[in-house]
């Protein structure tokens, strides 16, 4: 398998925040003389040409700042009031969302605008190095597509031979040139650290650093969190940089953050997988009771409710055994242990309860799911984590497996020899928690397989794996006697591992394990064993499920225990299944597990606390002065610092709405934000997109399920499916479409022409002349405090026009042309076609002149195409398939309720909207049968993928329209619905129009009521 990698706007903005920033650069490779270093008698060495990045213009200071501020603005950040750390910028971005993608990805934008090739990655660890390393390497092919270059990447290891030659070929050599090295290389007093600051006799007695130097290259930081203490912060001076770049998903100190994408922002926006915790917890009770374990309620709309209960049962010949098992109403357990006498006090089931998750027997005990009590040793506990892990990799498997996606389970351990022991002549035997796995996974297995629907092909790919086959284990390798040996601790305080040899075999085998093919040993391998300390520097985007199977440990962060696990999966041809691909499925799909040794509860407060401290920014309380100095853009695209008259305009507003109070939202305001039915006053209504997307900036959490009270997984109605209502209505709407756009090119033009003569405003480049003098020194305090000199009234500022010469060049119509797809030709064209002032523009800042025009020219393009676009029905069509290839679960009363005429047997709903609607459609006489769209049908529109909410059918007779897809909003007015929406709904009458020669009716609706109007025309 080879992973694939696609463009995703978000890393597209973060790349192009850093690029901005640096505006009104020239393009320019400069050359250098390398140092020769010392000559050696009778030999004389050429002088070699060196290559490096071009020094920022002179003055330029007020320029980066005003360039910064702009980027800060369009990213809704708090303006930086200097250039801090000059010239630092942070990015900060989530785990698991791509955060070395995106910096590769600005090393190649930095070069094709400015020229610049000289880059150097600082990484904490050696774990975080072999995982940049991997991704320079997979990663190669996708941007030589993009951008027909190749990076040439390095490992700086002064232990290796080549090491020299790459530092010397870096400082030569005119490409992208990068190089990794970990903090402890150059900042560690052993004796290969200090050999990149030593004058090397192999090295002609320079020192590699100040070859390196020389370049002036780029810093990348990533994580400076773990890399910047005060000891490295004085080293990294040494490289001469020529900016830094930090790339963080927790950054202690923020200098100049240009992009911010954090846990909230990733998880709100579909980016990582959604967590649910399964919590395993010992609760209070004596040594004399017996052993009970709660694994879940089983709810079903036919039969009473169940239990899925441990306890011991007696053997025949040997002592007490665990067992799980699916009890009811009425079973004593006295019985069912083979006469246990710690059952034989009242432990009847007397009732199981659905809604509270909970199980109560004759004597009084209650257990809730989650819950172990009575004789618990830590095996046991141990075993139970083991048994939950392989139960939800199990369930989840049988929905993904006919997606092609592989899933993968990681159990995190503390000893090697808990997993794999070795006796005196080196031969290895299963350890405790490895044959708890193998025992535990035969016996859910067997549950699984006495599916009578599971699907064949899945049924034969758990027949052809071996108990025994499917677990692994990654520790480091004594190489002298072959065999696992614990990792040792590099990192004391974060409790880290620098073994190169784990990680590299982790990292070797990452597509093997991505793959469902059997004839492969490495393929075979879906759970996989770690050292606890091997927990950050990898990942694979197919962990579904995380167990620790370790006491809790207060110094490791729970973000960092499901660091592993949060990237998006991928299928069979290394695509990712992004909201991009299968649209908001992807929650339901991308699910991480983690089998907690502690409660849900407590281990949803630590994550949301640790969110809280991460995220210092986001405010508990909602005040004017949380408002001040930010941008908002009117719905005309008019942008508008917040000043003190807007900010209360804003908190008053909110307040007179009902949707603040006491500084906090109310569950009103979030309530009418899900239903589209948002009411502001006049004063800030202008700004309501815009002051929807800030509230979510400054407020916010994350929501983490607790797994076992998703109760209900919905199942579809049989006999509904089947139904001739139902069938005649699928058979009119799941064919599907390709579109057409035919517009005219000379239209284009024109309205290109009038876009950039009434709309384009370039900001003009100033050059800031200051004057200070030092008249004396009081003391060295004042030095220290930066206080002897003192600013001068005369300074003054003058505009600076950007020749474009021989030294400068700009290829303005061939940028058009890359940024807008357009042909030369065309490009020519609109450019002859704008006023000469317009086109004068040009000089004052060509950067700043070639992105504002490539976008007006993009946005009239949109609106071309959807005014021009045709559909033609294809012969092929949708499987009713979709409608069970995902495991759609809820919470019964609380986002799921129980229904007669849906296709499922429960409807799952998003907001009290679509439950009043489904309400409706559940009791209406005239409706036949009715489902909720799953996200994999969708139409195909120049603005993304469109998926409809509402499939009707309608009792012949009772109405004129008998099929309908319905789309619910919380307005009916079409000019609230815009941009992108407007487009997809304009899109979608377009597709029903040719699919269905009008016998099926798609509009928008607000209400039942509504609908049945239309319905009735």
């Amino acid at each position: 398998m080879k992973l694939q990698f696609k463009d995703q706007l978000f890393q597209e903005d973060a790349a192009l925040a850093v690029c901005d920033v640096f505006a009104g650069q020239p393009y320019l490779q400069p050359s250098y003389l390398v140092d020769r270093g010392r000559q050696i008698a009778g030999r004389f060495d050429t002088q070699q040409t060196g290559f490096n990045n071009q020094r920022l213009r002179p003055a330029v200071e007020q320029e980066v700042l005003n360039n910064l501020h702009e980027v800060q603005k369009r990213n809704q950040i708090r303006l930086s009031d200097t250039l801090e750390g000059k010239y630092n910028l942070t990015v900060e971005m989530e785990t698991g969302t791509g955060k070395t993608y995106t910096y590769i990805k600005t090393i190649y934008e930095l070069n094709k605008r400015y020229g610049w090739s000289k880059f150097i990655v600082v990484v904490p660890s050696v774990a975080i190095r072999e995982g940049v390393a991997k991704s320079f390497n997979i990663t190669q092919e996708h941007f030589v597509g993009k951008y027909y270059k190749r990076i040439r990447f390095f490992i700086y290891d002064s232990k290796k031979a080549s090491n020299l030659t790459n530092i010397e070929q870096f400082a030569m050599d005119s490409n992208i040139n990068v190089m990794i090295i970990n903090s402890q290389a150059f900042n560690a007093s052993g004796e290969n650290a200090r050999k990149i600051d030593t004058p090397l006799e192999e090295f002609k007695y320079r020192k590699p650093i100040d070859v390196l130097a020389a370049t002036n290259p780029i810093l990348i930081i990533d994580e400076p969190q773990s890399v910047e203490g005060k000891k490295t912060s004085i080293n990294l001076k040494k490289f001469n940089a020529l900016f830094t770049l930090r790339y963080s998903a927790t950054p202690k100190k923020e200098y100049n953050v240009v992009y911010r994408l954090d846990a909230i922002d990733a998880y709100n926006k579909k980016l990582v997988k959604k967590i649910e915790v399964v919590g395993v917890t010992a609760s209070g009770s004596t040594g004399t009771d017996g052993y009970l374990y709660l694994s879940s309620i089983n709810l079903s709309t036919k039969k009473d409710p169940t239990a899925t209960l441990g306890f011991d049962v007696k053997g025949k010949n040997t002592g007490h055994r665990p067992v799980i098992k699916i009890v009811k109403q009425g079973d004593n357990l006295y019985d069912l242990s083979n006469e246990l006498e710690e059952y034989k006090n009242g432990y009847v089931v007397s009732h199981i309860d659905g809604n509270t998750n909970s199980v109560e027997f004759l004597n009084g005990k209650r257990l809730y799911a989650g819950d172990v009590t009575g004789k618990v040793t830590e095996g046991q506990l141990r075993r139970i984590q083991i048994r939950e892990t392989i139960f939800a990799h199990l369930n989840k498997e049988k929905k993904l497996f006919e997606r092609g996606i592989k899933v993968l389970s990681l159990f995190f351990i503390d000893e090697v020899s808990k997993y794999r022991q070795y006796d005196e002549n080196g031969n290895q035997a299963n350890g405790e928690y490895a044959q708890f796995f193998e025992e535990e996974y035969k016996n859910v297995l067997d549950q699984i397989k006495a599916d009578l629907f599971l699907n064949a092909d899945y049924k034969n790919y758990l027949e052809s794996i071996k108990p025994e086959e499917t677990h692994e284990g990654y520790f480091s390798i004594d190489k002298k006697k072959h065999r696992f040996v614990n990792s040792k601790i590099a990192d004391k305080e974060e409790k880290t591992s620098d073994d190169v040899d784990a990680y590299e075999l982790i990292m070797k085998d990452k597509e093997a394990l991505l793959s469902l093919s059997t004839k492969e040993a490495k393929s075979k391998v879906r759970f996989i064993f770690s050292h606890s300390a091997l927990r950050e520097g990898w990942d694979n985007p197919n962990v579904f499920q995380i167990c620790t199977l370790k006491e809790s440990d207060a110094k490791i962060r729970k973000r960092q225990e499901v660091g592993r696990g949060l990237r998006i999966c991928v299928n069979q041809k290394g695509e990712r299944l992004d909201k991009e691909t299968i649209g908001e499925d992807v929650h339901n799909i991308n699910v991480l597990t983690v089998i907690a040794n502690e409660s849900y509860e407590n281990f949803a407060k630590k994550m949301q606390d640790e969110l809280v401290e991460d995220c210092k920014y986001r405010m508990d309380k909602l005040k004017a002065e949380s408002f001040i100095g930010r941008t908002l853009k009117t719905t005309q695209g008019t942008s508008c610092k917040i000043d003190e008259n807007l900010a209360d305009d804003i908190v008053e507003g909110l307040i007179g709405a009902g949707y603040l109070k006491k500084g906090i939202l109310t569950p009103q305001y979030y309530k009418d934000k899900q239903n589209g039915t948002l009411s502001l006053p006049d004063e800030i209504r202008p700004y309501q997109t815009d002051l929807v997307a800030l509230l979510d900036k400054l407020t916010g959490g994350l929501k983490i399920d607790n797994a076992r009270a998703n109760n209900v997984e919905l199942a579809v109605n049989q006999e509904k499916l089947a139904s001739k209502e139902f069938q005649s209505l699928w058979h009119k709407i799941n064919a599907k479409s390709v579109y057409v756009v035919d517009f005219k090119t000379d239209e284009l033009i024109k309205k290109a022409i009038h876009a950039i003569n009434t709309k384009l405003v370039i900001n003009q480049i100033f050059i800031q002349i200051e004057k200070g003098e030092m008249d004396s020194i009081e003391s060295k305090e004042q030095l220290e405090k930066g206080e002897a000199f003192t600013r001068k009234a005369d300074g003054r500022t003058l505009s600076a026009e950007v020749a474009v010469n021989e030294n400068i060049k700009y290829d303005l119509v061939g940028k058009i042309v890359e940024g807008t797809g357009l042909t030369r030709v065309a490009v020519v064209k609109i450019l002859q076609g704008i006023d000469k002032a317009q086109f004068d523009q040009f000089q004052k800042n060509p950067e700043d002149f070639i992105l504002k025009t490539v976008k007006l020219i993009n946005n009239e393009k949109a609106t071309a195409i959807i005014e021009h676009i045709a559909y033609n029905k294809l012969e092929e069509s949708y499987n009713t398939s979709i409608f069970t290839e995902s495991t759609i679960k809820g919470q019964l009363g609380v986002n799921a309720v129980k229904v007669k005429n849906h296709l499922y047997n429960y409807l799952r709903f998003d907001s009290d909207k679509e439950r009043n609607f489904a309400d409706k459609l559940d009791n209406s006489k005239e409706v036949a049968v009715y489902a909720k769209l799953p996200s994999g049908f969708k139409i195909s529109t120049p603005v993304g993928d469109y998926n409809p909410d509402w499939a009707i059918a309608f009792h012949e007779g009772q109405v004129k329209h008998i099929f309908f897809v319905a789309e619910t909003k919380g307005t009916m007015d079409s000019l609230e619905l815009r941009g992108a929406e407007a487009a997809k709904i304009a899109c979608a009458r377009e597709h029903f129009r040719a699919i269905s020669t009008q016998a099926v009716q798609y509009d928008v609706v607000d209400t039942y009521e509504n609908l049945l109007q239309k319905v009735m025309k």
